[in-house]
């Protein structure tokens, strides 16, 4: 038994490393960005210390004790030089916790520190916890807001599955010690994929929202919505301004919600977000791009029409299929972006672009007409404008 057990571990520990060393690659180039042959995170990255344990006295036949289910929706930031993902966990018990991963390059051979993330809790503890987009702010914090669940209260015992979702916000100087802070308040009954605005706006504090009156449905709210607060210890917005709406037969006709902070450009401020809509196969999720003015954050001033990015091939299949979501993305000062992606609930990604390509495709591609009509009128245009170079 001993010996099974010593083999077993070094065999265990030799697949672990082989997986950490993975080189990644290039496999589609679209003129927009590059997209990976390999994932970058998945439940299998998760350190076999945190998973297994390895006294052959208390686990003589090398079970696992706490199983990974998935790594996912992770924020993303540039920090000593490393490329960091605070990627969401989730057990086989379906919480969620955050942990930390670091990269030189960004593509490829991300480690977990050594430690998941303690996140400290309010007077009234989180059931679950996930999806932090990570925002370096002007103010000399490092924030992370999060998505913070508990079950709802004043319902029968018969319901455990009514929830309200809430928005966790706490800060760091270093990514190890957090602090907590009050979680934010508004006027709506839920809220998803709160962004805190990198900058002071009017001498405040400016997120971006989305309002919903359900869990899991937008209702009366949605859309990606602004408001401001006067400070970050004990937010509270009286007044969100909805930017970005929900409309019919498009990408984001059930809801829509901030993917991270926006990258502040000379055009404008570059956000990528994702967008909604209900199927016969289920809700689909998919990421878009949309610019607002540098001087009116609630202004769009360009908004492509269709996904930027979307699930293809495995990337659709997982925990929840045919989902597509980011809450990181990354930009050097070469101007090279690395954007962050998880599908379907289950495993991370990494797409490649840089500033000047997605400037140049958020500023010259047609918006939505809205209708199939305009849709013909736009290919007519591209067929048109093609004439004196296509057949040359």
């Amino acid at each position: 038994m001993q010996q099974e057990f010593t083999e077993r571990k070094k065999q265990m520990q030799e697949d672990y490393l082989k997986l950490l060393n993975i080189k990644n690659q290039v496999s589609v180039y679209n003129g927009l960005y590059c997209r990976y042959v390999h994932p970058i995170l998945t439940s299998a990255h998760i350190p076999l210390n945190w998973r297994y344990d390895f006294n052959p006295i208390t686990n003589p036949f090398l079970m696992q004790r706490f199983g990974i289910n998935a790594v996912f929706n992770a924020g993303a930031i540039k920090w000593n030089n490393k490329y960091i993902l605070m990627a969401r966990v989730e057990g086989y018990d379906r919480k969620s916790f955050f942990a930390i991963a670091e990269s030189d390059n960004g593509v490829d051979q991300f480690t977990f520190w050594q430690t998941p993330v303690l996140m400290p809790e309010t007077n009234e503890p989180d059931t679950n916890i996930y999806d932090i987009r990570l925002v370096q702010h002007e103010d000399g914090w490092i924030y992370g807001l999060f998505c913070t669940e508990r079950r709802a209260k004043g319902i029968p015992n018969s319901d455990q599955s009514s929830a309200i979702a809430l928005c966790g916000i706490a800060r760091t100087k270093d990514l190890i010690k957090w602090e907590r802070l009050a979680d934010l308040k508004t006027n709506s009954p839920q809220q998803r994929n709160v962004v805190l605005h990198p900058e002071f706006y009017q001498s405040k504090y400016a997120f971006y929202t989305r309002p919903q009156d359900g869990f899991i449905e937008a209702g009366t709210g949605g859309g990606i919505a602004f408001g401001l607060a006067s400070n970050i210890e004990s937010a509270v917005i009286e007044n969100e301004i909805v930017v970005d709406n929900k409309v019919y037969h498009t990408i984001n006709e059930s809801k829509n919600g901030l993917g991270p902070a926006p990258i502040k450009t000379k055009h404008g401020w570059l956000h990528l977000a994702h967008g909604v809509r209900n199927t016969a196969a289920g809700l689909r999720y998919v990421c878009y791009l949309f610019m607002t003015d540098l001087n009116d954050l609630t202004k769009i001033i360009y908004k492509p029409g269709g996904y930027f990015l979307a699930p293809e091939g495995e990337e659709r299949i997982g925990d929840v299929s045919n989902v597509l979501f980011s809450n990181g993305w990354i930009m050097d000062n070469d101007g090279k972006v690395f954007i962050y992606y998880a599908s379907s609930d289950t495993r991370m990604h990494v797409a490649t672009s840089t500033i000047d390509q997605l400037i140049e495709y958020v500023m010259h591609t047609p918006a939505d007409g809205l209708r199939s009509f305009n849709s013909v009128k736009a290919v007519v245009d591209i067929i048109n404008a093609n004439e004196p170079f296509y057949n040359v």
